[in-house]
């Protein structure tokens, strides 16, 4: 019934879009491929957008192209690397809370510019790669560099997955910021509702100083070095102009009022009245064209201080010979000036020596703006492999290239057999491969689509030095020998994913259909912010644990019975991390792979224990007997929503064997992409 309604509810929206001046974009709709992957009609739509300009919110400068590279900016630049959240992926800037984010006043307006394309392609373009389209066009149509195009972005059916950026309860549990401003990793932004930071200055005090202390660490948690924040910073002020037309404001955002938004209190809220960031300003004498006018000005001006009539702090040139652009209208003239966080750019060694390289070198600046741009709005989408389109640049450092599947792979029955010959000799083995195995399929992240198994990056640092990975470098000793019989047609990767798989259908486990043509990564690169979140430490939390499920794409239920295997088969001794037992004493002699984690949950009372030993380590104990469990164990019986998937598995073991297999095989083969909407295991 809901699906019904919101149809009823897009058509007669658009229907009335028509009415309303919404420009229409002929060609036929519902009949274009489920999903392109040719976006040249595209660009000739959006090139035919830039400059009709509507009644209802007319184009600066005749040209919609600096609002479109704003969209495209604001909806790319949420990303972070610290979880990997945020981006264009997914299109969520439609929604809450990104949507009303003061950072995003007014692009409501660029989204419903948008719409008769987006009416047109229907389902075969999202409003993911539609937005990042748009500013690449944009740059492209004022004479900017481009390097390509990553498409296939899916779009989210709604906002939740922005929820963790804030502001939300949910950012609130996990990642506090008491004073908004001021904010830490791993949140992205020092301003929660801004893209990266105050451009006023840290807490709206104009000190270019320490904005550029500011703008290095906010830049930096989403992996942008100072080339690229300097490109990036530059770039965007080459084209536009900011809005604060007067001190009133924008008006109310869509989660106040989402039938009239940001009507603007200025006048007519339009034009020459619009309030946008509150700065009112424009940095170069051509605001539609590309060029490097923006180092330049910054170097050849003295700048001072002043209110703007927006009320906030600006910059503008000292002396009387002060250039200036067209007004947005074209009816007047407006004087260049800058804003704080352009100003930090000369009050750093580092960037003010870039700033002096782009401002003579016009080729360098094109080449460093258009990689930082793809970074920029393609940082989300993981791996090249995953891209679709007719303008796809070669992989890039940044995407963590892998090399490629070794061409004649092996029969993978002998190696399991070798596999089972060690296990035969060891049942030890049993623990340590699947915790192996567990340890480099972890790592997946299914919201950047970093990590996983592939590449077997576990090899080297920093993934072998994390505390919860130690001695596995032994383990991969036990492995040496399978691995050199095979030689160069058996990938680490490969070997460690079916000795899991071959040691937990040894403990009794479901046989799970193995998929080769893994590769190995020739370094670590791509894995510091993988580590895990949660390794069993007593003080993890409730909400860390969920979080960590999400992280990898996982449900409660798939989770849970994964978390129950490590108790049950995990590695004995000299271990770290949630594929350990918990309970040597109890479990010393018992491989097999059962749902006994569940009935032993739910069957005893817990209270908190110090285990003493070479560490001490805090953990649960059940009242009657020696038997341990994790704080995120007993999580799996105090938390209703998690005590509900343990009861369904305390008397069904044949159901946990075949839940245990499917979640595996899904997290095993999670980073085996084939494109951006289907795995090559399936």
């Amino acid at each position: 019934m809901w699906k019904i309604l919101l149809t009823i509810y897009l058509n007669g929206f658009i229907s009335i879009s028509m009415k309303k001046g919404y420009p229409r974009i002929p060609g036929n709709t519902g009949d274009h491929q489920r999903r392109l992957d040719n976006f040249d009609d595209v660009i000739k739509d959006v090139n035919e957008l830039l400059t009709d300009s509507q009644e209802f919110w007319p184009a600066d400068y005749g040209n919609y192209g600096p609002l479109l590279i704003r969209l495209a900016w604001h909806s790319a630049g949420t990303y972070r690397s610290s979880d990997g959240r945020g981006g264009g992926n997914g299109g969520r800037q439609r929604f809450e809370p990104e949507r009303s984010w003061p950072d995003n006043t007014n692009l409501d307006k660029a989204r419903r510019l948008l719409i008769p394309i987006k009416q047109k392609y229907g389902e075969a373009l999202s409003w993911g790669d539609l937005i990042i389209i748009a500013g690449n066009t944009a740059i492209q149509n004022m004479g900017g560099p481009l390097l390509g195009f990553c498409g296939g972005r899916a779009d989210a059916l709604d906002g939740s997955d922005s929820a963790m950026l804030g502001p939300s309860k949910e950012q609130e549990t996990l990642m506090p910021c008491p004073v908004n401003g001021a904010c830490k990793a791993p949140l992205g932004a020092s301003t929660v509702g801004l893209i990266y930071v105050n451009p006023a200055g840290p807490m709206g005090v104009p000190v270019p100083k320490k904005s550029s202390l500011d703008i290095r660490e906010v830049f930096g948690r989403m992996n942008m070095n100072d080339t690229e924040t300097v490109a990036l910073i530059g770039g965007g002020h080459s084209f536009g102009k900011g809005h604060g037309a007067c001190p009133a404001g924008a008006g109310k955002p869509p989660k106040e009022d989402p039938i009239n938004p940001w009507p603007g209190n200025c006048g007519k809220g339009t034009g020459n009245d619009t309030f946008t960031s509150g700065f009112e300003i424009v940095w170069t004498t051509n605001p539609t064209e590309w060029d490097n006018e923006f180092f330049k000005n910054l170097l050849l001006f003295d700048w001072q201080i002043y209110k703007g009539p927006g009320n906030s702090f600006q910059w503008t040139m000292k002396g009387d010979k002060r250039p200036a652009a067209p007004s947005a209208d074209g009816k007047t003239k407006q004087t260049i000036g800058m804003l704080t966080s352009d100003l930090a750019l000369l009050h750093d060694d580092s960037y003010l020596d870039i700033v002096k390289k782009f401002a003579s070198d016009q080729a360098a600046f094109d080449h460093a703006f258009a990689n930082a741009w793809y970074k920029l709005t393609t940082r989300d989408m993981g791996p090249v492999t995953r891209c679709i389109g007719n303008n796809v640049p070669p992989s890039q450092p940044w995407q963590y290239p892998l090399p490629p599947t070794p061409s004649n792979l092996p029969n993978f029955s002998p190696v399991r057999k070798a596999i089972r010959k060690i296990l035969n000799k060891n049942r030890g083995a049993i623990g340590k491969f699947a915790r192996l195995a567990w340890q480099s399929i972890s790592t997946f992240r299914s919201t950047d689509y970093l990590g996983g198994g592939n590449g077997a990056r576990i090899r080297f640092s920093p993934q072998k030095d994390w505390s919860v990975n130690k001695n596995l470098n032994k383990v991969l000793y036990l492995l040496r020998p399978v691995k050199e019989k095979f030689g160069e047609s058996l990938s680490w990767a490969d070997l460690i994913v079916l000795a899991g798989n071959t040691a937990i259908e040894r403990a009794g486990g479901k046989r799970m259909v193995f998929c080769g043509g893994r590769t190995d990564a020739l370094d670590g690169e791509g894995s510091t912010d993988l580590k895990p979140k949660i390794t069993g430490d007593f003080y993890d939390s409730l909400a860390q644990l969920k979080e960590f499920m999400k992280l990898m794409g996982l449900s409660q239920r798939e989770f849970a019975v994964l978390n129950a295997g490590g108790y049950a088969i995990g590695e004995q001794y000299g271990c770290d991390g949630l594929f350990c037992k918990r309970d040597v004493q109890a479990f010393k002699t018992d491989y097999r792979l059962s749902n006994r984690f569940f009935a032993i949950l739910q069957s005893k009372d817990w209270i908190k224990h110090t285990v003493y030993g070479n560490n001490q380590k805090r953990m649960y104990k059940a009242s009657d007997s020696h038997t341990f469990m994790f704080s995120t164990d007993v999580m799996f019986k105090e938390d209703s929503e998690l005590n509900d998937v343990t009861n369904q598995y305390v008397y069904d073991n044949e159901k946990f064997l075949d839940d245990f297999a499917a979640a595996w095989t899904k997290l095993a083969n999670a980073d085996r992409f084939d494109g951006p909407y289907g795995n090559l295991c399936n």
